[in-house]
């Protein structure tokens, strides 16, 4: 044989063997977001080179080139906004500078409320406190007995007000007391507990956990024993907790291996789910479609303008059914995360409000009723740890406050209340009422002439910015200084508890504007042709480039 022909024919044969995979490897980068959320391991690399450098006094306030005379403008309203917080809020400062050094939670939060290059000037004269005494209604208190209508929401616990879960807690403990922290026995109200997750979720069987990254872990977990496949598909942007499978890229110091992270509402997407064999199972975040394939919104990353949420509730529910019928095609496990929304939209929860039904469904935070939670709801196939035929093969997971006496109490508690007809009231017209109370904000900062805009999901909110600036993040301050409570993200996720009236309501949009207002005129939000978000953004890039290589 024709040694030349010979080789040729082994060439044309690997080619061949090749072009399959290498179609597929094309097929899943279509599949994936051209932003740097799309691409973990490339943005581990970009986090690793980015410099870190602080901009000194000068520079801190004219960071966007604006004129001399508007810069001493801000340099007054500045002072005054420190002089206020320092003066106000004494006591409350005083607590979270003595607790930061040894608390490493509160060392992070506090560094990362605002952009890193303004941290260290901000965290020296405007610090806020990160200690409060009491709640009342919709309202927090802090040490100085300074009231805040309360924004954060508790990170989503806080669906039905301070006050329910009060209840609830109390409730909870009482029914608990008699047994007290015995753990791996059942309180009673288990048995009921268990009824009642399974009408609400529409599965059949419960598991108990202490978080909700607990849970996630679990069901994960469980669809790769019961598929018997090694990859679990996450959507651009989502948060299902931070461990290492479902929070890859930046934050996690492991590359990620046994994770996709693909675009959301996206047929590419499907043709990749529809092909591949090796996926056990897909999450879904239904928070994500305030602002599908973008990371949470925090200040910290709010360096221009470009900040974009909006929800379109026929589009992603189009897309979830779409997500559903290929799952059930291709065997693939379809997990929804309501541990952040779950009964926020709907009584049932998210699969109620989008109809669409999951074969796992995880929950958190609210059905605690206020106490620690994370609960694992599945079909009866996938919720199995264990197998009949090989009883050395098992799926372990257990935990040693799984299902805690005064936890379940709580929820208890939480799950009989919901039922109430005062409670189950304030869901109807809920989008409509929340939808009109945006809508009426949005028309008073138009009015006010600030370039501030909301969005939002049902009571989820987040906070758009409609002109380039580079100073937006600094509305987290003067919204606090409105006597608006808001957690360490700043204005990038606004969680409003039910409970609110329209008084309330009423009051925190007063507040909002005037804070919009205090800004506009201390001179924050100047811009001329030149400012752009795409020139901001270069900017920073010149700048950074020269810290990282001594230009």
């Amino acid at each position: 044989m024709n040694p030349t022909f010979y080789l040729s024919s082994v060439a044309a044969a690997a080619a061949l063997a090749i072009l399959p995979l290498a179609w597929r490897r094309l097929e899943l980068s279509r599949a994936k977001h051209p932003s740097l959320t799309g691409h973990s391991r490339m943005a581990k690399r970009v986090a690793a080179q980015l410099p870190g450098y602080a901009y000194d006094d000068r520079r801190f306030f004219d960071s966007d080139g604006a004129p001399a005379e508007l810069v001493a403008k801000r340099r007054a309203g500045f002072e005054a906004l420190s002089q206020l917080f320092r003066t106000r809020y004494a006591k409350s400062i005083a607590a979270t500078r003595e607790a930061r050094p040894a608390l490493s939670d509160l060392q992070f939060t506090s560094s990362y409320r605002v952009p890193f290059q303004y941290s260290p000037h901000v965290r020296e004269h405007l610090p806020v406190g990160a200690f409060v005494q009491a709640s009342h209604g919709v309202t927090i208190e802090d040490l100085d007995g300074n009231r805040f209508y309360d924004l954060t929401g508790s990170y989503g616990v806080n669906l039905l007000g301070v006050d329910f879960y009060k209840a609830c807690i109390a409730e909870g403990s009482a029914l608990a007391e008699p047994l007290g922290p015995v753990l791996g026995a059942y309180h009673p109200c288990v048995l009921d507990n268990v009824q009642r997750l399974r009408a609400i979720s529409g599965l059949d069987e419960i598991s108990f956990h202490m978080s909700g990254t607990e849970a996630v872990m679990q069901a994960v977990r469980l669809a790769r024993y019961h598929t018997k496949r090694s990859h679990l598909v996450r959507f651009c942007g989502a948060y299902h907790g931070w461990w290492e499978d479902v929070q890859p890229g930046v934050g996690n110091p492991l590359s990620p291996h046994e994770t996709y992270t693909l675009r959301e509402m996206d047929d590419c997407t499907l043709q990749v789910l529809r092909k591949r064999k090796d996926i056990a199972c897909v999450l879904v975040n239904p928070l994500q479609a305030l602002h599908p394939n973008a990371g949470a919104p925090g200040d910290s990353s709010l360096v221009d303008s470009s900040r974009r949420a909006g929800f379109d509730r026929a589009a992603y529910t189009e897309w979830l059914k779409k997500l559903r019928q290929v799952c059930t095609e291709r065997g693939i496990v379809l997990i929804m995360d309501e541990i952040f929304v779950g009964f926020r939209l709907a009584p049932r929860g998210a699969q109620d409000y989008f109809g669409v039904q999951a074969d796992m469904v995880t929950y958190g935070k609210t059905l605690g009723g206020g106490l620690p939670i994370g609960v694992v709801c599945g079909r009866a196939p996938l919720m199995k740890r264990y197998r009949e035929d090989r009883p050395a093969d098992i799926c372990f997971a257990r935990g040693t406050f799984n299902a805690h006496p005064y936890v379940m109490g709580a929820m208890n508690a939480f799950l009989r209340r919901i039922e109430a007809p005062e409670v189950q009231a304030l869901y109807d017209g809920l989008d409509e009422r929340w939808n009109a109370r945006r809508a009426a904000l949005n028309e008073k900062l138009r009015e006010a002439g600030v370039p501030v805009q909301m969005a939002n999901l049902s009571s989820i909110w987040t906070v758009l910015y409609t002109e380039p600036s580079r100073y937006n993040w600094l509305l987290q301050y003067y919204l606090r200084a409105e006597g608006l409570g808001l957690s360490w993200v700043g204005t990038g996720r606004l969680i409003f508890s039910l409970n609110y009236s329209d008084a309330d309501f009423e009051a925190v949009s007063q507040r909002f504007v005037a804070a919009a207002r205090a800004m506009h005129k201390d001179g924050w939000w100047w811009h001329d042709a030149a400012l752009t978000n795409k020139t901001i953004k270069r900017g920073i890039l010149r700048e950074m480039l020269a810290q990282r290589f001594g230009r």
